[in-house]
């Protein structure tokens, strides 16, 4: 998937602006870069355009990943400047489901399941929210 594919695809599930589905982006791949471990992150960055990528690839020497749940997870995005609070918990729940659509299934799954379950009664399925484009 493209930067601007999976941006698109961010705004529309967030019904938000470009602008906006970018900023979300940036912060929940940093966010989620802190949560999961150095090694999975890197697996997803390999996946991804360099523009996401790189906010995956966080400081190296970091293997262990911070342990905490979605609703501390969407504060830490929210709490970015940049970021309408209203807009943080619609933000993650965009990026999480457009990544989830942009790479492989067993990778998201690996690094899913660094997460606690709460993350997975958010995400939607693959092809849900109407992020689907015309050639997909």
């Amino acid at each position: 998937m493209e930067y601007e594919d999976f941006i698109n695809a961010v705004a529309t599930r967030a019904k938000v602006s470009t602008d906006q589905a970018a900023t979300l982006t940036a912060t929940t791949l940093d966010t989620l870069a802190g949560r999961i471990s150095a090694g999975q992150a890197e697996d997803l960055a390999y996946q991804l355009p360099d523009k996401l990528a790189d906010h995956l690839r966080g400081p190296r020497g970091r293997e262990q990943a911070t342990s905490f749940g979605l609703e501390e997870f969407v504060r830490r995005v929210a709490d970015h400047p940049n970021i309408d609070r209203a807009l943080a918990g619609p933000g993650v729940i965009a990026v999480l489901t457009t990544l989830r659509e942009a790479v492989t299934r067993d990778e998201f799954q690996n690094a899913a399941a660094q997460l606690s379950k709460d993350f997975w009664r958010v995400i939607e399925p693959v092809g849900a929210g109407g992020a689907r484009r015309a050639g997909s």
